[in-house]
């Protein structure tokens, strides 16, 4: 069960486009191989899609599961991703219609579908993909993957949703354009949808999430010059638990922090501040190394995400951030890789 590239999605995003909610449609919209062939939006029906999201892909928006049916999907992706990890009532509905349908379900939430009774008489080759599931027989985390000969990169932020994924995406793909064998490790349900493989670690019970993340890396960095390890969460967040594993469990040999350019606050949470990048710095690379127990891990650089500035706007808080923290900084999305890649591979 995966999105192949023949694969004809849907992607349940409603209200996702404009809202706080749809980071796992956008993604799959910017990153995913399989064909796209419609985005279900109510809030957006009948907009341009590189108007209103500015990824350039010319995929209709449609109001309804029903609507994009005529466009003859055969998966629906849940592209949604609402606090908890809960499908809202209001759109079960739209879920059961499109396996009525005949179609697969790929999906995201905490909500697990495959055990409705309803959809447990699929037709052949159909399938739901329940992405948030606790692998089997997790090790403890012993702090193998250290042993590793590859550069192990972790993404690290300020806060929830600023783009850690989009980082690690971008720059395992321009490794891959310079002939280096590299590997995305996919630890979100958006990155899993993408990648195919990797692990839920929201999912995973706190004792093992360390030993998921070592059995990953261990996995897939034993033949390949670079990983990059998708981050979760943040050590500034008062509800963030992922960070913590993924660090121990990546044994990193360099981080790339991301930031959304003029956040001053853990989003939602607006007595909680994100103090000054170089305090941010100091803070990842002093728990990294815990005192000595582990190696030195430096931050490479800073992946800033400016999507909501325009470019001059954007130019100049590079710029600052470049100044205030003496570290190489770009938006990775926006304009490229070059520079943070030369500061890991050098």
């Amino acid at each position: 069960m995966r999105l192949q590239a023949e694969s004809r999605v849907a992607i349940l995003l409603h209200d996702g486009i404009k809202g706080s909610q749809g980071k796992t449609g956008l993604a799959l919209l910017r990153y995913s191989q399989a064909q796209i062939i419609a985005v279900i939006d109510r809030q957006c029906a009948g907009e341009s899609l590189p108007v209103v999201s500015g990824i350039n892909r010319d995929i209709p928006i449609v109001g309804s599961v029903e609507e994009a049916l005529a466009y003859n999907p055969d998966i629906l992706a849940i592209g949604i991703a609402p606090s908890g990890g809960i499908l809202p009532q209001e759109w079960q509905q739209e879920v059961k219609q499109a396996v009525f349908a005949g179609l697969s379900i790929a999906n995201g939430l905490h909500t697990p579908l495959a055990t409705i009774p309803e959809f447990q008489n699929l037709r052949p080759g159909q399938w739901i993909w329940d992405v948030r599931q606790e692998p089997s027989n997790l090790p403890i985390a012993s702090g193998q993957a250290q042993t590793l000969a590859c550069r192990r990169v972790l993404a690290v932020g300020t806060d929830m949703g600023v783009g850690k994924m989009s980082a690690c995406l971008e720059l395992d793909r321009a490794c891959q354009q310079r002939g280096l064998r590299s590997k995305f490790i996919a630890t979100g349900q958006a990155g899993l949808m993408i990648a195919g493989d990797g692990i839920p670690l929201d999912a995973i019970r706190v004792d093992f999430a360390a030993g998921a993340v070592e059995q990953m890396v261990v996995q897939h960095g034993s033949d390949r010059d670079i990983v990059f390890v998708e981050g979760q969460g943040s050590l500034l967040h008062p509800g963030s638990t992922a960070t913590l594993p993924l660090i121990r469990g990546t044994q990193p040999t360099h981080l790339v922090l991301v930031h959304r350019a003029g956040q001053t606050h853990i989003r939602n949470h607006p007595h909680v501040p994100i103090p000054a990048l170089t305090d941010v710095v100091q803070l990842y690379e002093m728990v990294a190394k815990a005192a000595g127990a582990f190696a030195d891990v430096p931050v490479a650089a800073i992946a800033l995400n400016t999507f909501h500035l325009d470019l001059a706007t954007a130019r100049q808080a590079i710029e600052q951030a470049q100044a205030e923290t003496g570290l190489l900084c770009t938006d990775v999305v926006r304009f490229g890789t070059e520079n943070i890649l030369d500061a890991i591979v050098k």
